[in-house]
């Protein structure tokens, strides 16, 4: 049996012709159409079975190629990631857009190593009006941009 030497490529590959099988199975239900007239199938079919390419060429290369092994030192910063995401949810209602996306930035920052309080508040202001004018104005989401209270 051939011996995983390469671990972060095998993982890589095995994720990417996962998420390319799963494309491709669900697009089998749609039309394909040709190049010049593509059906609803086509552009799933061909990226899936792109993505099951790579995978298989990193799965392979996994055996030739020699790395350390994966480390996870802590699982802190995903959990304050995953914290300010639910963060942002629960309180995007009831204090808007803005509010809630500078928040979310805030607390997802502080899961760095190299944290800077005033980079993190660019950072977040430039988000928050990012998230505004695309997905308020730009998507029209019925989501408000500022808190109730203070819209009027």
């Amino acid at each position: 049996m051939a011996r995983i030497r390469h671990p972060k490529d095998f993982w890589a590959g095995v994720l990417f012709i996962a998420f390319g099988a799963a494309a491709v199975i669900i697009a089998l239900g749609y039309a394909m159409g040709t190049a010049g007239r593509m059906g609803p199938g086509y552009f799933p079919r061909w990226l899936g079975g792109i993505l099951v390419v790579l995978g298989t060429i990193l799965v392979i290369r996994s055996f030739r190629l020699k790395s350390e092994k994966i480390g996870f030192p802590t699982f802190k910063p995903v959990i304050i990631v995953l914290a300010s995401v639910l963060l942002f949810g629960f309180t995007v209602t009831w204090a808007g857009l803005v509010a809630s996306t500078i928040l979310m930035v805030l607390v997802a920052s502080m899961a760095s190593h190299d944290y800077r309080w005033k980079e993190s508040v660019v950072a977040a202001l430039a988000l928050a009006a990012f998230v505004v004018v695309a997905f308020r104005y730009g998507l029209q989401l019925q989501l408000p941009t500022w808190p109730p209270a203070l819209a009027g």
